[in-house]
């Protein structure tokens, strides 16, 4: 029989496609309300991977990530995922449609895992209606994509980001002495 053994706390990283920066910037005030100080924020980028979101959203959408000081438990994160909905429904059009996605994941040491609504064959479900999206494995020294990873997750300037935000994870660790 194997011995339980519980993973380390992870890093909470939040992908947020928006057009408008206040919306953005509200949205990220009630993040750190909930999940304390930003210690990392990526540059603001054009979303024109896919016009997935357009119809609900409109266009020239942008992207941009954050990441979170305090480590999260992993199985927090349908919670999480349902408070993000939360505050996405709080940003709605005249038409009922969402101004701003906002999806939680946590990176640790071995992956980055982003949480969704929407099932799938390689999406294991972790409860209250959340499934996880499997988005990079860390071997060789860096995260990699796997096959059905989104397009802009497979760029390199986003995988040399999350490395870096990778490192910056571990750095806690050691201190927390984890690791």
């Amino acid at each position: 029989m194997g011995k339980i053994k519980y993973p380390p706390s992870a890093k909470l990283i939040i992908s947020i496609i928006f057009r408008d920066e206040e919306i953005s910037s509200l949205a990220k005030g009630r993040l750190y309300e909930r999940y304390g100080r930003i210690d990392f924020e990526s540059d603001i980028i054009p979303f024109d991977f896919t016009d997935y979101y357009e119809r609900e959203m409109g266009r020239d959408l942008k992207r941009g990530f954050i990441s979170f000081n305090d480590l999260i438990e992993i199985e927090s994160l349908p919670e999480i995922k349902l408070h993000t909905n939360e505050i996405e429904t709080m940003f709605t059009g005249e038409e009922g449609g969402r101004l701003i996605n906002i999806d939680p994941g946590y990176l640790s040491a071995e992956k980055l895992v982003l949480s969704t609504t929407k099932n799938y064959n390689h999406r294991p479900y972790l409860g209250k209606g959340i499934y996880a999206e499997l988005v990079y494995c860390f071997y060789k020294g860096s995260f990699h994509p796997l096959d059905w990873t989104y397009p802009d997750y497979k760029v390199k300037t986003n995988i040399e980001m999350f490395n870096r935000i990778r490192k910056r994870y571990m750095e806690q660790l050691k201190m927390m002495k984890v690791i």
